[in-house]
Parts: structure tokens; C-alpha cells; sequence
């Protein structure tokens, strides 16, 4: 009981501290979408033949054709063993919305473009397709599209569904200076240019499949390198765990010792940094609306855009 009553004493601080920052004037440094958060296809791209041969996946004795993989309504299971059976919905979509698998994968683990799922409270989920739907939560059109078609039986069985899978290790932290040089393709899916070369990192976050070949063929065990400027994670530490003398609250306040989640309130460790980034800022920014949105904004709102990418270069590397 005491150790209960400590913990709602702490959140009720946290909730005060919060409600504090958000009574203090917010001055918004780099208010303009950084584009390497906001990852867009570049005009013109075409998809590179491929013959329509099978392709395979290490470890999985099944096949599929890239056109196979592409179909928005049925999603490659390479590892069906890995996972309960999916819901219609996460397989296949239903009329206008596409399979949820396909942009968050049969693991629940995402690409940077899209969202980790995997272990998120069913009701938290749930919630962010509501605010997608009425216009709280803005900053995808596709999400938008399907929130508003989706059924509530669909909604609340894939939220069910990804609540109940594990979280696994997906994303390498890897501070660093220069960085391959990339675009963005289809998808909005950040790849190496084949022609190789480096180039500066400067202050953004760059996320790259560790294998290019398996993160197009939706390969749930192929993860990402998530490349961030140096010093960074330090920086972040303290911010998470300090406060910055200020500029913010400790995160673990609310969302756990570990940054797992409490509750309703999400875990955010080892998630794309890319991600965490952009939804602080859209939250800044005011773009991202909705319930206990305004405490969080509170967080974020003296933040600059440097200091988001330390913290999520932090938080994404536990």
C-alpha cells in the first residue's frame, strides 16, 4: 500500500510540474519539419525489376515474390510460428484499409517511416486510431484514411493482437559523424544509395536497414542502425533522468524506471529514435493533439530540436 501511494504521489508531481511548464510562455527553436524526420518518397522513383522471382528470407523456409510482399492486403509471414494468428485486419486490411502488418510488420516492430506496436496497451493503441480518425493526431494521411474506415471490431482486435506480442532488440544506436549517403524510397523507407559514399551527419537522426534487400521483403528479424550525432546519448541521459535543470521533467516520471510504460502511458525504450523524435516534435508543434497530449506538450515545449534528438537518441538506445 505505502509503495502505491508513493508512486500516485509521484505522478501527481509529475502532472504538477507539467501543468507548471505549461503555464510558461513556449519558445519553439527549429519550428519547420525537419525532413529527415518526416521521411517523403522521392518524385519519380520506380520500383527496380525483379524478374517476379521468389525471394527468400534467411531462416524461413517460405518464398514470396517482391509483388507478393508489396500487396497491400497480404502481408509476408516469413516466421507464422513467431506469433498468434493475426486477425483478418493485420493480414489482409478490409476494403479501403491495408493490412496493419503491412507497415508495422507481423512482429509489431515497425520500420522508422511507420510505428512500433509491439507491447503498446490495447487501449493506448485504440486511442491514437481515434485521434488519427478525428483529426487530434495529424501528420499521416494514410493513417488518417484507414482510421476512418476501420470498424470498431476491427480497431480493437489488431490493437489486441500487437498489444500481445514481445518487444525484441531492432534498433543499433551507433553515434557517429558522417553517415552512408541515402534516400528516401518507396514507402518513405530511408536506404543507402548504391552508388556508396558518406556524408556529414550534422545534427539529425538517419536510420538505415542493416540489410536493404531484407527490410524490402518486410523481413521481421532484420532490424536498423540508427545513427546519431556524438555526444548525443550523454547529453540525453541527462535530460531523461535530470530534467535538464528545468528544461524538461525526468521521463521516468511517467513513463516507468526502466522507460517501459505505466499503465496507459507507453514504453518508449529501444523504439526507432527517428519516431521519438518526430512525435516530440509534433507535439511542440501543436500538430499532435489529443488526450494527455497538453501535460506532454508541457514536457517538450522548451525543448530545442537538438536537445529531442538527445533524448530520443538516448531513450531509443535502452
Amino acid at each position: 500500500m505505502t509503495r502505491h501511494v508513493s508512486r500516485l504521489k509521484a505522478r501527481a508531481a509529475a502532472m504538477a510540474v507539467a501543468i507548471a511548464l505549461l503555464l510558461v510562455p513556449v519558445v519553439v527553436a527549429g519550428a519547420d519539419p525537419p525532413p529527415w524526420a518526416f521521411p517523403v518518397a522521392e518524385p519519380g522513383l520506380s520500383p527496380s525489376p525483379d524478374g517476379g522471382l521468389p525471394k527468400r528470407v534467411p531462416g524461413s523456409t517460405l518464398a514470396y515474390t517482391q509483388k507478393q510482399v508489396d500487396d497491400n492486403h497480404s502481408v509476408p509471414d516469413w516466421f507464422p510460428d513467431e506469433h498468434p494468428p493475426m486477425p483478418a485486419v493485420v493480414a489482409h486490411g478490409n476494403g479501403d484499409v491495408v493490412a496493419c502488418a503491412k507497415c508495422h510488420l507481423v512482429s509489431g516492430l515497425g520500420h522508422p517511416e511507420s510505428a512500433s506496436l509491439a507491447a503498446l496497451p490495447a487501449a493506448y493503441i485504440v486511442r491514437q486510431v481515434d485521434e488519427f480518425k478525428s483529426g487530434a493526431r495529424a501528420g499521416s494521411n494514410s493513417m488518417t484514411r484507414f482510421a476512418k474506415a476501420v470498424s470498431s471490431d476491427d480497431l480493437r482486435a489488431s490493437a489486441a493482437w500487437f498489444a500481445a506480442l514481445a518487444p525484441q532488440p531492432w534498433v543499433k544506436v551507433v553515434e557517429a559523424t558522417s553517415v552512408p549517403r541515402s534516400y528516401v524510397g518507396e514507402g518513405n523507407m530511408r536506404l543507402p544509395l548504391a552508388a556508396g559514399g558518406t556524408e556529414p551527419l550534422g545534427e539529425r537522426i538517419i536510420e538505415l536497414p542493416q540489410d536493404p534487400a531484407l527490410a524490402r521483403l518486410r523481413d521481421p528479424h532484420a532490424g536498423f542502425v540508427s545513427y546519431v550525432p556524438r555526444g548525443s546519448i550523454a547529453r540525453g541521459e541527462t535530460l531523461v533522468k535530470t530534467g535538464g535543470g528545468g528544461k524538461t521533467i525526468p521521463c521516468a516520471i511517467c513513463h516507468g524506471v526502466q522507460l517501459a510504460g505505466l499503465a496507459e502511458v507507453p514504453a518508449i525504450a529501444g523504439r526507432s529514435p527517428t519516431y521519438l523524435f518526430r512525435q516530440m516534435f509534433a507535439i511542440r508543434d501543436g500538430s499532435r493533439k489529443g488526450a494527455w497530449i497538453d501535460l506532454m506538450r508541457g514536457v517538450v515545449a522548451h525543448l530545442s530540436d537538438d536537445e529531442m534528438i538527445s533524448i530520443a537518441a538516448y531513450v531509443a538506445s535502452h
